[in-house]
């Protein structure tokens, strides 16, 4: 009874574990990969970086390849069953001669230990990787008999090529081929199917990368040649041949680039943001635009000038450059080096920063698009009105045109344009130009959004100044020929992106805020601006060519103040250094080329001194692009007789001995005294102008520096200070001024 009771029990634990078995068997015998890793290589073909999966449990193991194949080679599935399972087509997943072989050589014990699985025993565990025991050993083969019965052999064949080991990282032989040898695996040769299909057995041991590991993996190599020989797969001439060869051998790996670990990271990034897909599974490559070389040559430049500025401050540097007309990223430069301890790891392409002066263009942009602005309107660079803003050089030039504005820089006439356009409305307009993603209210800026209060990042300064070069049109940054783009959007007109180019391109509108022949000024077409945060916490450059866009920022990563380090000074001349190198320039050398023209309008030479155009009598002229009907007449005192007129109206003109101006308030030679108990914001003394006949505009200045812009008979405040001051008013650009009134402040 006893007996009988024991056979039932052995039965039911039997079928039981034959059950258990064949569930987990089955629910095993899937046929499944991770997805592809692609390979970057930058746009000559070297080698860039790749993009792996990294394991949940340890995350500095990180697996590559998995490239699936389209069709595996004839050769390489002959050797790697010479090496793997010679009777794989004879069995089902589990060859009989083979275990009891391994269960011989291991009873003995000598030599290594053979465990006997074949391709889909292999092929269940690289699936379901566990511990090496009895019971796992079972379920091993039990799912490899059900992934046979399931997908047959040549399935389970091609999965394996896909999943099988070949070292540092990389599954798959199709990923090993490119990984190693740079070629798809249907350009392998002999010796090098024969050394990849060595590494799988021992991918540690056999690390081709290593010469122990390439001489193991060579030794292996050699058996696959004698068995693929002996089976008249290959003739013997081959085989001598591969013999040869792959004891010559020698694998050269392929490290990330170590000035290009920021850009690297990058192409990471998009990559697993699906912004990167191959064109083909079968072929992950991501072909980058980036060039290394030029990298390189970039990267050794910022850091030899970062390194005569450290002593001023400055502790990082970033770059990039774009390409003209395909907006692609040829250099991208995140830090001076990424294993700098001076926060080398961060990526200042990408960190917001105040932009100083850079959002100025945008500013005018903006106005012209809206019509709050014309290229013959005058803009007022004066302390009256301008809420407290300074310029950086602490002094007002007065009067100045649109290109003079922008050109040099001026505080006082970005903000008062912004505030005409509206805050919420510019504040929109540097959203669409991908300046900024904030949402928070306009107001919470204010009108210094203009000249640095609105953070920004350099790749997305870099991308809007795109829209400037390339006739108003925002594109995406390209960074690799398999990238998912958005079609480019229009944001602003031609004629305005190429006026504001013409602003930023000429040296004599510049003038006197930046001196001719620095770093600003290039022998062939370049618009250029620059930027300088509150404190000189960052120093930036943005400028185009025909070729490329280029933006430089200098700072430091804690955001701390620099030693008088400017846009103009520092960042400006890394700049320069980069478009000199890329053009090919030479000392001495002056290109024959120029921007484009804004269509539709003239160049009108206008005399600055008189607000009109000039005849060739005047001194100072600049040449401003105007429409034809927006064209300045000729001032009265220069008009030719019998000079053909405009045909558009004309304001009436006044010679400037016609104009009479007088100070009527305060008078000449008066001693004033402050009120001791009034605050001091509040003692000012006002001041006032009559004109005859009437004019627009008048401009007050004060101990020779400009001060206000004001109508006449309008009163002036002018901000009492003790000492002896002088007084007077003039008629903008144009000659024409009062008597000097003298006056003593006590």
């Amino acid at each position: 009874m006893y007996a009988r009771l024991a056979v039932i029990v052995a039965t039911t634990s039997l079928i039981g574990c034959a059950t258990w078995l064949s569930r987990t068997a089955l629910s095993r015998a899937e046929l499944i990969a991770p997805r592809a890793t692609p390979i970057v290589y930058d746009r000559n073909g070297a080698f860039l970086t790749q993009v792996g999966h990294a394991d949940a449990r340890d995350a500095k193991d990180i697996d590559y390849g998995y490239w699936p194949l389209e069709a595996a080679p004839e050769r390489v599935l002959r050797a790697t069953l010479a090496l793997e399972d010679r009777r794989f087509f004879d069995h089902y997943g589990v060859d009989p001669r083979a275990m009891l072989r391994a269960a011989w050589k291991n009873l003995r014990g000598r030599g290594q230990r053979s465990g006997a699985s074949t391709i889909a025993m292999q092929v269940a565990r690289l699936q379901n990787p566990e511990p090496r025991t009895f019971v796992n050993k079972i379920i091993e083969a039990a799912t490899a008999v059900a992934l046979i019965s399931r997908y047959g052999h040549d399935r389970v064949l091609a999965h394996y090529l896909r999943l099988a080991p070949y070292g540092n990282g990389s599954h798959g032989i199709a990923h090993a081929a490119r990984f190693y040898f740079d070629k798809p695996v249907e350009d392998l040769s002999w010796a090098e199917i024969a050394l990849l299909a060595a590494v799988p057995q021992s991918p540690g041991r056999m690390n081709i990368l290593r010469d122990r590991g390439l001489r193991l993996a060579v030794a292996r190599g050699q058996r696959a040649l004698e068995h693929l020989e002996r089976q008249q797969v290959i003739d013997s001439a081959q085989a001598s041949l591969a013999r040869k060869q792959l004891t010559t051998m020698r694998i050269g790996s392929a490290p990330r680039p170590r000035q290009a670990l920021h850009a690297a990271l990058r192409y990471e990034r998009l990559v697993r943001d699906r912004r990167l897909e191959p064109v083909s599974k079968h072929d992950p490559r991501i072909h980058a635009t980036i060039d290394l070389a030029l990298q390189d040559k970039i990267a050794n430049l910022a850091r030899r000038y970062l390194s005569g500025w450290r002593s001023a401050g400055a502790q990082q540097v970033a770059a990039l450059v774009v390409e003209r007309g395909s907006n692609a990223v040829r250099v991208d430069i995140g830090s001076a080096d990424y294993h700098d301890l001076r926060n080398g790891a961060f990526d200042f392409t990408r960190v917001s920063r105040s932009p100083g002066s850079t959002l100025k263009p945008f500013v005018y942009a903006l106005a012209f698009e809206r019509g709050a602005l014309k290229a013959t309107d005058i803009l007022a660079d004066l302390p009256e009105g301008a809420s407290g803003v300074n310029n950086a050089d602490g002094s007002f030039l007065g009067p100045l045109l649109p290109r003079q504005a922008l050109a040099n820089s001026r505080n006082v006439p970005a903000t008062n344009l912004l505030r005409r356009v509206g805050l919420e409305t510019s504040f929109q307009f540097l959203h669409d130009l991908g300046l900024h993603d904030l949402e928070a209210p306009a107001e919470s800026f204010g009108v210094s959004m203009a000249i640095g209060s609105l953070p920004t990042r350099l790749e997305n300064l870099v991308r809007a100044y795109g829209a400037l070069a390339e006739d108003g049109r925002l594109s995406d940054l390209m960074f690799a020929n398999e990238q998912r783009r958005r079609p480019a959007i229009r944001v602003m007109s031609t004629d305005t992106a190429r006026l504001i180019t013409s602003f930023l391109a000429d040296p004599l509108a510049r003038l006197p805020s930046f001196p001719r022949y620095g770093p600003l000024e290039f022998p062939f077409a370049v618009a250029v601006k620059t930027g300088t945060s509150q404190g000189y916490r960052d120093a930036w450059t943005i400028t185009y060519s025909r070729k490329v866009v280029v933006g430089v920022w200098i700072g430091r990563a804690d955001a701390g103040t620099m030693n008088q380090l400017s846009g103009a000074g520092a960042s400006a001349r890394l700049a320069h250094a980069i478009l000199a190198h890329i053009h090919g320039a030479k000392p001495g050398d002056i290109a024959q080329d120029a921007f484009p023209a804004p269509e539709g309008r003239v160049p009108v030479e206008m005399c600055l001194t008189s607000g009109g155009r000039s005849n060739g009598s005047c001194g100072e002229t600049l040449v401003e692009w105007v429409k034809p009907a927006e064209a300045p007449p000729l001032a009265a005192a220069q008009r030719a007789p019998g000079a053909e007129q405009n045909h558009a109206p004309e304001p009436t003109q006044f010679a400037p001995e016609a104009v009479a101006l007088a100070i009527t308030t305060p008078e000449h030679n008066s001693h004033i005294w402050r009120n001791p108990e009034q605050p001091q914001s509040s003692n000012k003394l006002a001041l006032q102008v009559d004109a005859a006949p009437h004019v627009e505009q008048v401009v007050w200045y004060v101990d020779g520096q400009p001060f206000a812009l004001a109508e006449p008979g309008a009163p002036v405040f002018w901000p009492m200070q003790p000492g002896v001051h002088r007084f007077q008013a003039r008629l903008p650009l144009q000659q024409g001024a009062s008597r000097t009134v003298k006056v003593t402040i006590e």
